[in-house]
Protein backbone atom coordinates (compact mmCIF):
# COMPACT_ATOMS: atom_id res chain seq x y z
CA UNK A 1 0.00 0.00 0.00
CA UNK A 2 1.23 3.48 -0.84
CA UNK A 3 2.58 5.00 2.39
CA UNK A 4 1.68 8.55 1.35
CA UNK A 5 -1.94 7.52 0.88
CA UNK A 6 -1.94 5.76 4.26
CA UNK A 7 -0.59 8.94 5.90
CA UNK A 8 -3.29 11.05 4.23
CA UNK A 9 -6.00 8.63 5.33
CA UNK A 10 -4.69 8.54 8.90
CA UNK A 11 -4.72 12.33 9.03
CA UNK A 12 -8.22 12.53 7.58
CA UNK A 13 -9.44 9.91 10.06
CA UNK A 14 -7.86 11.76 12.99
CA UNK A 15 -9.47 15.05 11.86
CA UNK A 16 -12.86 13.41 11.63
CA UNK A 17 -12.69 11.50 14.94
CA UNK A 18 -11.44 14.48 16.97
CA UNK A 19 -13.88 17.04 15.65
CA UNK A 20 -16.01 19.69 17.30
CA UNK A 21 -18.96 17.33 17.69
CA UNK A 22 -16.95 14.77 19.65
CA UNK A 23 -15.07 17.27 21.81
CA UNK A 24 -17.45 20.16 22.39
CA UNK A 25 -17.55 21.67 25.89
CA UNK A 26 -14.51 19.78 27.16
CA UNK A 27 -13.02 22.60 29.16
CA UNK A 28 -10.23 24.41 27.34
CA UNK A 29 -9.04 25.62 23.97
CA UNK A 30 -6.55 23.31 22.29
CA UNK A 31 -8.28 20.00 23.04
CA UNK A 32 -9.13 19.29 19.38
CA UNK A 33 -5.66 20.24 18.13
CA UNK A 34 -3.95 18.07 20.75
CA UNK A 35 -6.27 15.12 20.14
CA UNK A 36 -5.69 15.21 16.38
CA UNK A 37 -1.94 15.44 16.85
CA UNK A 38 -1.99 12.47 19.24
CA UNK A 39 -4.14 10.34 16.93
CA UNK A 40 -1.98 11.06 13.88
CA UNK A 41 1.03 9.72 15.79
CA UNK A 42 -0.71 6.70 17.31
CA UNK A 43 1.15 3.45 16.62
CA UNK A 44 -1.73 1.48 15.15
CA UNK A 45 0.36 -1.62 14.56
CA UNK A 46 0.58 -2.05 18.35
CA UNK A 47 -3.19 -2.53 18.48
CA UNK A 48 -3.01 -5.01 15.59
CA UNK A 49 -0.40 -7.01 17.52
CA UNK A 50 -2.87 -7.68 20.34
CA UNK A 51 -3.76 -11.36 20.40
CA UNK A 52 -6.25 -11.31 23.30
CA UNK A 53 -8.97 -8.98 24.52
CA UNK A 54 -7.00 -8.48 27.74
CA UNK A 55 -3.95 -7.21 25.85
CA UNK A 56 -6.14 -4.98 23.70
CA UNK A 57 -7.92 -3.52 26.77
CA UNK A 58 -4.63 -2.83 28.54
CA UNK A 59 -3.26 -1.01 25.49
CA UNK A 60 -6.52 0.93 25.10
CA UNK A 61 -6.28 2.03 28.75
CA UNK A 62 -2.63 3.02 28.31
CA UNK A 63 -3.34 5.10 25.20
CA UNK A 64 -6.44 6.66 26.78
CA UNK A 65 -4.30 7.88 29.69
CA UNK A 66 -1.62 9.20 27.32
CA UNK A 67 -4.22 11.06 25.24
CA UNK A 68 -5.82 12.46 28.41
CA UNK A 69 -2.44 13.78 29.55
CA UNK A 70 -1.87 15.44 26.17
CA UNK A 71 -4.94 17.64 26.67
CA UNK A 72 -4.62 21.15 28.14
CA UNK A 73 -4.77 21.03 31.98
CA UNK A 74 -8.42 22.13 32.39
CA UNK A 75 -9.58 19.57 29.82
CA UNK A 76 -7.81 16.44 31.05
CA UNK A 77 -10.80 14.21 31.44
CA UNK A 78 -10.70 10.49 30.86
CA UNK A 79 -14.10 10.29 29.15
CA UNK A 80 -13.24 12.66 26.29
CA UNK A 81 -9.95 10.88 25.68
CA UNK A 82 -11.62 7.45 25.58
CA UNK A 83 -14.44 8.63 23.33
CA UNK A 84 -12.09 10.16 20.75
CA UNK A 85 -9.76 7.17 20.82
CA UNK A 86 -12.71 4.81 20.31
CA UNK A 87 -14.01 6.93 17.43
CA UNK A 88 -10.60 6.87 15.78
CA UNK A 89 -10.09 3.12 16.16
CA UNK A 90 -13.61 2.48 14.86
CA UNK A 91 -12.95 4.66 11.83
CA UNK A 92 -9.68 2.85 11.14
CA UNK A 93 -11.70 -0.37 11.12
CA UNK A 94 -14.25 1.23 8.76
CA UNK A 95 -11.59 2.41 6.29
CA UNK A 96 -10.91 -0.38 3.82
CA UNK A 97 -7.36 0.81 3.25
CA UNK A 98 -6.40 1.49 6.88
CA UNK A 99 -8.04 -1.69 8.15
CA UNK A 100 -6.13 -3.82 5.66
CA UNK A 101 -2.82 -1.95 6.07
CA UNK A 102 -2.85 -2.21 9.88
CA UNK A 103 -4.50 -5.67 10.07
CA UNK A 104 -7.44 -4.45 12.17
CA UNK A 105 -10.06 -7.08 11.21
CA UNK A 106 -9.51 -9.23 14.29
CA UNK A 107 -9.99 -6.21 16.59
CA UNK A 108 -13.63 -5.64 15.63
CA UNK A 109 -14.96 -7.90 18.40
CA UNK A 110 -12.95 -6.02 21.06
CA UNK A 111 -13.50 -2.41 20.00
CA UNK A 112 -15.72 -0.37 22.30
CA UNK A 113 -18.76 1.62 21.34
CA UNK A 114 -17.72 5.31 21.48
CA UNK A 115 -19.65 6.37 24.55
CA UNK A 116 -21.53 9.66 24.83
CA UNK A 117 -24.99 10.72 25.99
CA UNK A 118 -26.65 9.35 22.81
CA UNK A 119 -25.01 5.93 23.18
CA UNK A 120 -25.66 5.84 26.95
CA UNK A 121 -29.35 6.58 26.45
CA UNK A 122 -29.62 3.92 23.74
CA UNK A 123 -27.85 1.33 25.86
CA UNK A 124 -30.13 2.08 28.81
CA UNK A 125 -33.26 1.70 26.67
CA UNK A 126 -32.10 -1.47 24.94
CA UNK A 127 -30.99 -3.16 28.17
CA UNK A 128 -34.44 -2.55 29.62
CA UNK A 129 -35.96 -4.23 26.53
CA UNK A 130 -33.59 -7.20 26.73
CA UNK A 131 -33.47 -7.75 30.49
CA UNK A 132 -36.80 -6.27 31.53
CA UNK A 133 -37.59 -3.48 33.93
CA UNK A 134 -35.80 -5.18 36.81
CA UNK A 135 -32.48 -4.34 35.13
CA UNK A 136 -31.47 -0.98 36.60
CA UNK A 137 -27.80 -0.92 37.62
CA UNK A 138 -26.89 2.49 39.02
CA UNK A 139 -23.98 2.95 36.60
CA UNK A 140 -26.30 2.77 33.59
CA UNK A 141 -29.08 4.88 35.03
CA UNK A 142 -26.82 7.73 36.15
CA UNK A 143 -24.65 8.48 33.13
CA UNK A 144 -22.38 11.32 34.29
CA UNK A 145 -21.58 12.83 30.88
CA UNK A 146 -18.31 12.49 28.99
CA UNK A 147 -16.48 15.10 31.04
CA UNK A 148 -17.06 13.14 34.25
CA UNK A 149 -16.96 9.60 32.87
CA UNK A 150 -14.77 7.18 34.84
CA UNK A 151 -13.29 3.93 33.62
CA UNK A 152 -15.58 1.82 35.85
CA UNK A 153 -18.77 3.42 34.52
CA UNK A 154 -17.50 3.09 30.95
CA UNK A 155 -16.84 -0.61 31.61
CA UNK A 156 -20.41 -1.17 32.80
CA UNK A 157 -21.78 0.46 29.66
CA UNK A 158 -19.40 -1.53 27.43
CA UNK A 159 -20.50 -4.80 29.03
CA UNK A 160 -24.16 -3.89 28.48
CA UNK A 161 -23.35 -2.84 24.90
CA UNK A 162 -21.76 -6.23 24.26
CA UNK A 163 -24.97 -7.97 25.38
CA UNK A 164 -27.10 -5.74 23.14
CA UNK A 165 -24.82 -6.10 20.12
CA UNK A 166 -24.68 -9.87 20.53
CA UNK A 167 -28.48 -10.01 20.48
CA UNK A 168 -28.37 -8.08 17.19
CA UNK A 169 -25.65 -10.21 15.64
CA UNK A 170 -22.78 -7.73 15.42
CA UNK A 171 -19.98 -6.21 17.51
CA UNK A 172 -20.70 -3.46 20.06
CA UNK A 173 -18.56 -0.89 18.20
CA UNK A 174 -21.31 -0.67 15.57
CA UNK A 175 -23.98 0.41 18.07
CA UNK A 176 -22.76 3.98 17.67
CA UNK A 177 -24.39 4.01 14.23
CA UNK A 178 -27.68 2.98 15.78
CA UNK A 179 -27.58 5.40 18.70
CA UNK A 180 -25.92 8.56 17.40
CA UNK A 181 -28.71 11.11 17.24
CA UNK A 182 -31.07 8.15 16.82
CA UNK A 183 -30.01 7.85 13.17
CA UNK A 184 -30.12 4.05 13.18
CA UNK A 185 -33.64 3.97 14.54
CA UNK A 186 -34.86 6.65 12.12
CA UNK A 187 -33.33 4.78 9.19
CA UNK A 188 -35.38 1.69 10.10
CA UNK A 189 -38.62 3.68 10.16
CA UNK A 190 -41.08 2.67 7.37
CA UNK A 191 -41.31 6.34 6.34
CA UNK A 192 -37.56 6.41 5.57
CA UNK A 193 -37.32 3.24 3.48
CA UNK A 194 -36.45 3.70 -0.18
CA UNK A 195 -38.91 2.27 -2.66
CA UNK A 196 -37.88 0.89 -6.03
Amino acid sequence: MNEELIDFLRERTAESAAGTTALRNQGEKGVIHNARKFLRGLELYKFAECTTEGLFSALLDEKTKALQESFPPAARNWGAARKVLNLYLRDVLYSRYLCKHFSFNHLEKWLEVPLDSFAAKGIQKDMLKIAGFDYRPKTLVNFPGIKHLAREVNQAYQEAAAVIASSRGYARVHLDILYWRDIGRRAKSPNNLCRA
